[in-house]
């Protein structure tokens, strides 16, 4: 007997906005989180284009004892599962007496990892990296100082899978509920937004150049796409049975209704059209829904030359006639990378509980492979019960997710 997931809770730390409703506010005024940097310029980045990530101050919140153990994305996840536990209405002294599970998606942890081993090679002794630097410098930082600061004892689990991390970690926490494993997992994804973490991408010619206009650089699916913006923060969705909710009185918001996912076995770099399809189609089959029921498809389209084309195909080969409804989020916000699974669900979730689509904005002209798509350039007011989000990465790796609305 297999049980239904819903969605309780959800928490952000975006370039949009620290709260639901200021991310719900800027998705609906098309706003843009993207900024021409400074000192990535100076530091010699070709594209000096990026987020605009407020760091928080944990002090009020998390002892310096505890903060040193905690890279900046391991900051913006403590954030954004602090808010998502609040809205699911899970109090510290319930969370004491159940077991509540952690899965997050991160894949780098490149700032905190150079400067300890800096500190090694300058002073040539291994404890000049400080006591906090391994629990800093490992993958899994996110989930082991998550699970101590909120006393999670269930599932403690990094998912490492390129820019559809975060989507396998909501794919994986689905799977465990859905099959009585867990009873109520933390999800989401967490990404390091400073300049040391994207350096290598920036190397081989990943980004948009269009420093002039930074909020017109981020151009999903439209002809003139010249790379993508980088981005950073944390998502986290808080996702239990529904039996489980409500016994317990929580908030449902939603209820997860499908996942799949696939390898491209091709290429590292450069995406296929049969991967990404395979995923869209075995989400599809496993929710027990027709292309017909979207309402709206969030796109991982990040706005480079061959990944939107690629993933245009897809869904123009899945979902046929059906003229779905189509944007990028990514417009907005850039590319949250190992974040972005997690955060466009909490933006899709915005949109559907709200009765409107963000705008797919500075998408002016498709080319001959994303005029396919019904894409939305512009904010539309608009109800729908059921979205699709997508999320591929390096290696191959992609995964989809269906969200119902309750």
């Amino acid at each position: 007997m297999e049980n239904r997931v819903v969605i309780t809770g959800m928490g952000i730390w975006s370039c949009l906005g620290k709260t639901l409703d200021e991310v719900r506010d800027a998705l609906h005024a098309g706003k843009s989180g993207i900024v021409f940097s400074r000192e990535r310029k100076d530091a010699g980045f070709r594209s000096a284009l990026c987020a605009s990530v407020e760091r928080p101050d944990l002090k009020p919140f998390v002892s310096r004892n505890l903060r040193q153990f905690m890279p900046e994305e391991a900051q913006y996840a403590y954030m954004a599962t602090r808010a998502a536990l609040e809205h699911a209405r899970l109090d510290q002294d319930y969370i004491y007496r159940h077991e509540v599970g952690i899965i997050y998606g991160n894949d780098s942890v490149a700032e905190a990892t150079m400067r300890a081993l800096d500190k090694f090679r300058e002073f040539k002794d291994t404890s000049a990296c400080g006591s906090g630097a391994i629990f800093q410098s490992m993958n899994s930082t996110v989930t082991m100082n998550l699970a101590c600061l909120f006393h999670l004892r269930g599932i403690n689990l990094t998912a490492s899978a390129a820019c559809a991390s975060s989507s396998h970690a909501v794919g994986l926490a689905y799977l465990l509920v859905r099959n009585g494993m867990q009873d109520c997992v933390v999800c989401g994804g967490a990404q390091e937004a400073n300049l040391y973490g994207v350096a290598s991408f920036d190397g081989i010619q990943s980004f948009s150049v269009r420093e002039e206009e930074p909020e017109k650089a981020s151009r999903p699916f439209d002809r003139d796409r010249d790379g993508l913006v980088p981005g950073g923060g944390a998502a986290t969705v808080v996702v239990e049975s529904y039996e489980h909710a409500v016994k317990r009185g929580a908030p449902i918001l939603a209820e997860i209704v499908g996942w799949g996912f696939s390898g491209n076995g091709d290429h590292i770099s450069t995406p296929n059209v049969t991967g990404p399809a395979r995923s869209l189609e075995l989400c599809l089959r496993h929710a027990g829904v027709t292309p017909s029921q979207i309402g709206y498809i969030n796109a991982h389209a990040t706005s480079t030359r061959i990944g939107d084309s690629r993933e245009a195909q897809a869904i123009a080969q899945v979902f046929g006639d059906y003229k779905v409804p189509v944007t990028s989020t990514k417009s907005q916000t850039g590319h949250e990378m190992w974040m972005a699974g997690a955060s466009e669900l909490i933006y899709s979730m915005l949109m559907m509980k709200n009765g409107f689509i963000a705008g797919n904005i500075n998408f002016e002209h498709p080319d001959e492979d994303t005029a396919c798509l019904n894409i939305i350039p512009q904010t539309r007011e608009a109800h729908f019960d059921m979205f699709l989000s997508n999320s591929f990465g390096f290696g191959g790796t992609n995964s989809t997710l269906i969200v119902r609305n309750i």
